[in-house]
């Protein structure tokens, strides 16, 4: 794209910029919005929408038929607009999980969503390349868009928002589901829900606590390749290969973390089932980037980074389980206030980081991520999922 339309790397970087700011500025009203509406139409609205954009980044207006600033602005909006519509995917989802799953069965369905995540990305990372090579970016682009359609399509067929309406569900299993989470508030309250959520002292705490994890998501997903090649000295092939390793290491991570999750709801409470996962995956993660900033061989470096993705993806069921059980009806809320922190944690890391690396050099900054995960260790030790928000409208 960026040679077909004649754009410089800076002004390609601007186009960049516009999907992350939408989809940080979008996670609260979106999961807000998916309160309210419910997961069946707002999960079908964005996933059709999404479609409907990619598709209409092929109509890109070429450079001899519109001027750049044209061009430039044509992507910068599509690019916001994708991000927005992406924003609610994972708040809407755990609102989505919080109504169909019982208590202490929220884990491993989320981590089955962050597991899909990273496979689907590993897949695309591959087919897209290729799909574009063979035909083209604006071919590339349309050959996706009918997925999206046909799984939003799929999505408001079989979904419901509550599963007494779903033909597939009797009676014992919707009582099972409907069983109380935690302690909340009965008291009648005439505070908007979304007022609640921000002001909620638990919703915060697990907030700051997934915005630290995601310090160190970053860490692997935006530094991982260039901290193997230029500083540990691999061959790009070699970082590439490892690269793609880390992501199916996520998935396993998300999924063993989910089910984890589950089996210590229901053996030590939601309290304690909530928090173990994020204590675990975070001080490993911990150790593992010391290792990796301190052991002289590239590749056991190498296989450290790997591990630590895995143990931060271990506690993505954990977090996602915390907004369900702290957030009940208003879920997609207080996930989309977790993932507020967690996207804008991507901003800080790519300017802290760089700046200690170049000033104090990598060994420091690998610390540095190992300092962020110990945070989110103790930001998780002031929270608790069994105290539930006001459930009130």
């Amino acid at each position: 794209m960026v040679d077909d339309l004649q754009l410089t790397e800076i002004q390609w970087g601007w186009i960049l910029a516009a999907f992350p700011l939408g989809y940080a500025l979008f996670q609260f009203p979106g999961g807000y919005w998916g309160d309210r509406k419910g997961p069946r139409f707002t999960m079908a609205v964005i996933t059709i929408a999404w479609g409907v954009l990619i598709a209409v980044t092929s109509l890109t207006p070429a450079r001899d038929v519109a001027p750049v600033y044209v061009v430039i602005g044509f992507l910068l909006t599509i690019q916001f607009l994708v991000g927005m519509s992406h924003a609610p995917v994972f708040p809407i989802m755990v609102s989505a999980i919080e109504r169909w799953f019982p208590p202490g069965g929220w884990a491993l369905p989320n981590g089955l969503t962050s597991a899909g995540l990273t496979v689907g990305l590993a897949v695309t990372a591959s087919a897209l390349p290729w799909l574009i090579g063979q035909y083209g970016w604006r071919i590339g682009f349309l050959a996706l868009a009918p997925f999206a359609i046909i799984a939003g399509a799929l999505w408001w067929w079989y979904s419901r928002d509550n599963p007494a309406d779903h033909h597939a569900i009797n009676a014992a299993e919707v009582a099972l589901i409907q069983s109380p989470a935690g302690q909340s508030s009965s008291a009648e309250c005439f505070e908007p829900a979304w007022r609640r959520v921000l002001k909620n002292r638990d919703a915060l705490f697990v907030m700051l606590s997934y915005s630290s994890m995601n310090f160190v998501f970053y860490v692997v997903f935006s530094w991982g390749y260039y901290y193997m090649v230029t500083v540990r000295g691999m061959g790009a092939q070699e970082a590439g290969f490892l690269t793609s390793a880390q992501w199916l290491a996520g998935a396993a991570g998300a999924l063993s973390g989910g089910w984890l999750g589950d089996r210590l709801c229901h053996t030590m409470g939601v309290r304690w089932g909530c928090r173990m996962p994020i204590v675990i995956g975070c001080s490993v993660s911990a150790l593992l980037l010391i290792g990796v900033a301190l052991h002289p061989n590239a590749y056991v470096a190498a296989f450290m980074l790997g591990a630590c993705f895995f143990f931060n993806q271990f506690t993505e069921g954990a977090f996602a389980a915390n907004g369900a059980a702290i957030g009940g009806r208003h879920a997609g809320s207080v996930y989309g206030l977790f993932n507020t922190g967690a996207n804008m944690m991507g901003f800080v890391n790519a300017i802290v980081l760089s700046a200690i690396a170049a000033m104090l050099g990598w060994k420091i900054a690998m610390a540095t991520g190992a300092v962020f995960a110990l945070l989110s260790v103790v930001f998780i030790l002031f929270s608790r999922a069994d105290m539930q928000i006001d459930q009130a409208d």
